[in-house]
């Protein structure tokens, strides 16, 4: 709970600062002229593409869990996606949403180990195709990204980097579960000498049950190639669907010709950059990067469009998701009362 509390704290606290710093950089008499000229026709398929973005998600979670054999809902699933996009945005480097993800899908009667691999295999999917697309910007559009980014150039680069070890890291989890096992195992038995934990032969049997059946689902997705191949290309979808936010965004407020692959391709490369920095939600260094790669596009909509694509596509998606924790919250002690 504490670690909940300071996570909120800090979340709030950047989150003010981001605005803080947003807000006195630009004119706000400017500004409100250009809210007031908005066609909200165009927000539309905005709120639609960020929508798209989590609850695709949850799809991706349905339909794995179906095949390994799994029944749940489609509503549920899709709640995990909005729990796992809360806990993310408030943990740095979201770090936070896939272990609540799997605190919920195991509460709910799924096994550890085929949430597990499912989890994995999403993140996995995300990672590479962050990675594939930066490669594919560094080696296509070079010039774009130096000309836009000019001195920050280093923070693509790096996380192009860390995405991409991540990426390699997963995959290396999935691929060895062998390696994995050492690893827990080595884990338990640091947190035992320290005294962190009592030893435990039920805790080294439950270790093992989970390798195991973490070793066979691997080994049943790996059976279904197809299957898997198709929700890559699904990921793929789904990550385009936030690249394509901006743009909308910038045709509710009236700009004529903003340029769809030029803001799409650099909405892609700031998604690149700040993904895996370890600050919650990625703040305040989205709005940086997107200060300055969108400056010389946008002119006087630049604070408005940002404004407009920071609350869509992460503070709208935060307060859905902030509603499925406290929904599920409210069902547990339901239950609860119920039972007692």
């Amino acid at each position: 709970m504490k670690k909940k509390v300071l996570n909120a704290v800090f979340f709030f606290l950047v989150m003010g600062l981001t605005f803080y710093t947003v807000l006195r950089n630009n004119d706000l008499t400017q500004m409100s002229l250009a809210f007031r000229g908005a066609k909200v026709i165009w927000l539309i398929p905005a709120v639609a593409c960020a929508l798209f973005f989590v609850a695709s998600e949850g799809c991706m979670i349905w339909d794995l869990l179906r095949l390994l054999g799994h029944r749940n809902s489609l509503l549920r699933c899709i709640s995990y996606s909005f729990i796992g996009y809360f806990y993310s945005g408030i943990t740095p480097s979201s770090s936070g949403g896939q272990p609540m993800q799997l605190y919920y899908m195991k509460k709910d009667g799924n096994s550890m180990a085929d949430s597990s691999v499912i989890l994995m295999t999403l993140a996995f999917f995300s990672r590479l195709i962050l990675s594939v697309v930066g490669i594919l910007l560094l080696l296509f559009c070079s010039g774009l990204l130096h000309t836009y980014f000019q001195g920050y150039i280093y923070i693509y680069y790096l996380g192009l980097t860390l995405n991409t070890l991540t990426a390699l890291f997963i995959f290396g989890a999935m691929a060895a579960p062998g390696v994995l096992h050492r690893i827990i195992k080595a884990v338990e038995s640091f947190l035992v000498r320290i005294h962190l934990m009592k030893p435990s032969s039920g805790r080294i049997e439950s270790i093992d049950g989970f390798i195991d059946g973490y070793r066979s689902a691997v080994s049943f997705l790996v059976g279904h190639k197809g299957r898997v191949a198709y929700l890559f290309f699904f990921s793929f979808i789904q990550r385009i669907s936030l690249y394509i936010l901006t743009w909308f965004v910038c045709m509710g407020f009236g700009m004529k010709d903003p340029g769809f692959l030029k803001i799409s391709l650099l909405q892609a490369a700031i998604y690149v950059a700040v993904e895996m920095l370890p600050l919650p939600g990625a703040q305040g260094i989205t709005e940086l990067l997107y200060h300055n790669v969108f400056g010389t596009l946008l002119g006087t909509f630049l604070g408005p469009t940002m404004l407009v694509v920071r609350g869509i596509d992460f503070y709208m998606l935060m307060l859905l998701g902030m509603l499925a924790v406290l929904l599920r919250l409210v069902q547990r002690k339901y239950a609860t009362v119920r039972i007692s």
